[in-house]
């Protein structure tokens, strides 16, 4: 079982203090309020353009057929095709990917992309099928979407409990619907490929190393160096991994971790790359990990650091433990980790937040890259996607900084009101059919 199926099946027994849909909307509003927002705009934005369910039967290993839901919400295309994740979870249901598929469309509109918002997935858990079956899953939920996706309308990519194998199956089975002569023209229906299948060098690390990146950006921005500065990450599947290698790459230090089965910690240190190796031969785990010392789950994010990186699922943060966090810098690997009244009592103790529609963006801005490579038939080398990376991050961070201090306002809601602005820009200008 995966790392990330465990924290499904943790988050499953969770009580969410209020749903995604909630959280998004209410920051949504703070921002529209703040910009003073044309009301006919913002109930253009309040609302999903489609919602799409499709229930299709898969015959599985032992010959019996199963029907699985599954959704795709396409929140806005006003800035270009809609673009965003496909996650394979338990609880997947209509709600949370209106909230997912909105947060999109902050997202690319902020990092400054040609894109708008979508998410979806299947309500499934993937621990209880084979990988046979799971391919056949994917390619028969791929077929079921038929052209509500395709590469110039909209382009999955993976998300929760999907990754680069999936990706290919979904490439393929689209690629084999097309005219012969028209099947590599569509390999960039899906993001997130294999290297060997169309992918970029350096999709795997894209999401991390914008985590990383938005932690240094603040930094010199605050004249701190990172070195020695401790940090804890909750999370440690790929987003957790690779900004903690990175961090460790800039002399920071790793003091503690938590993922689905335990937390533990080291005040002295935990070196990066030997706990990852732990985690692979540990069923993805990082209990019992020989260097480190086990902690109460409820006791993790008041532990003593720098950095905190919630990198696991939503409502990680909330008002039940916001006050007890130690660290003035909270970088939201995750989508909606921190809830609304978590926040409140975060920006009233002055720490800052670095929101997940900036911290989180280098996965899209890796995705767009891939995306162009296909479209023009090229072939980006790692050192040229990083640089690319380092580039494109640095200017989004920039521009909420500066906002967020001219206007006196936290990097969220700056953050939203960037996003949000750009996408009324291209209302005002185009108008509104017919």
């Amino acid at each position: 079982m995966t790392t990330l199926t465990k924290e499904i099946k943790k988050e499953e027994k969770k009580v969410p203090v209020r749903g995604m849909m909630d959280n998004v909307m209410e920051q949504f509003e703070s921002a529209a309020n703040q910009i003073k927002l044309h009301p006919n705009i913002k109930k253009i934005l309040s609302i999903t353009n489609n919602e799409i369910i499709v229930n299709f039967p898969v015959k599985m290993d032992n010959g019996d057929v199963e029907v699985f839901t599954g959704y795709r919400v396409q929140h806005n295309n006003a800035l270009g095709p809609y673009k965003g994740g496909l996650r394979y979870h338990p609880t997947v249901d209509i709600d949370a990917a209106r909230a997912l598929a909105m947060w999109m469309t902050w997202k690319t509109s902020l990092a400054g992309l040609p894109y708008g918002g979508g998410k979806g997935g299947i309500k499934l858990d993937p621990s209880k099928y084979s990988q046979s079956e799971l391919e056949r899953i994917t390619r028969r939920f791929t077929y079921a979407l038929a052209d509500n996706i395709g590469p110039e309308h909209d382009i999955p990519a993976p998300d929760v409990n999907t990754n680069s194998q999936t990706m290919a199956w979904m490439a393929d089975t689209y690629m084999s619907t097309r005219p012969p002569a028209q099947r590599s023209a569509n390999q960039h229906v899906v993001t997130g490929k294999p290297a060997g299948s169309g992918g970029l060098e350096g999709r795997d690390r894209a999401t991390g190393y914008g985590v990383y990146l938005s932690i240094k950006f603040w930094a010199e921005k605050n004249a701190q160096i990172l070195t020695d500065k401790k940090f804890i990450v909750q999370g440690f599947g790929n987003v957790g991994y690779w900004a903690a290698y990175f961090l460790e790459q800039d002399g920071a230090k790793l003091v503690a971790v938590q993922d689905a089965n335990g937390s533990i910690q080291n005040p002295k240190g935990i070196k990066v790359e030997d706990l990852y190796n732990y985690s692979q031969i540990n069923e993805g785990s990082i209990v019992n990990f020989p260097q480190a010392q086990p902690v109460d789950n409820d006791k993790f994010f008041g532990l003593d650091c720098d950095i905190c990186i919630p990198a696991a699922l939503g409502n990680q943060i909330t008002k039940d433990n916001a006050s007890k966090i130690k660290a003035q810098l909270i970088a939201e690997g995750a989508n909606g980790p921190t809830n609304v009244e978590g926040e409140k009592i975060l920006l009233k103790r002055g720490i800052t937040i670095i929101p997940d529609i900036l911290c989180n963006s280098g996965g899209v801005v890796g995705s767009y890259f891939e995306w162009l490579q296909n479209r023009n038939g090229e072939l980006w080398q790692l050192n040229e996607v990083m640089a690319k990376l380092d580039k494109k991050l640095k200017e989004s961070f920039d521009k909420v900084y500066d906002y967020s201090r001219q206007e006196g306002i936290d990097m969220r809601t700056a953050a939203y009101c960037i996003a949000i602005q750009r996408i009324e820009r291209a209302y005002v200008q185009r108008g509104i059919f017919p």
